[in-house]
């Protein structure tokens, strides 16, 4: 996992299952994207947290390749 240069705590974080009903995908599919690298994650406990900045700048990087 790649380490941020923003700071955590100004952050707005989000679970893998609010990150998964947003996109409305599974949230196997969230975890898979987090282990490839294309969503950068931070480990929290057993658990992940997902910046929302990050999460919005993944699917402004698709829409773009999309269209």
């Amino acid at each position: 996992m790649r380490a941020l240069s923003v700071p955590y705590t100004k952050s707005q974080f989000l679970t893998v299952a609010e990150v998964a009903r947003a996109l409305r995908i599974s949230n196997m599919t969230v975890y898979r994207l987090i282990s490839s690298g294309q969503l950068p994650a931070v480990r929290v406990g057993k658990s992940y947290r997902l910046r929302e900045e990050d999460v919005d700048r993944y699917l402004a990087e698709r829409f773009t390749e999309a269209g």
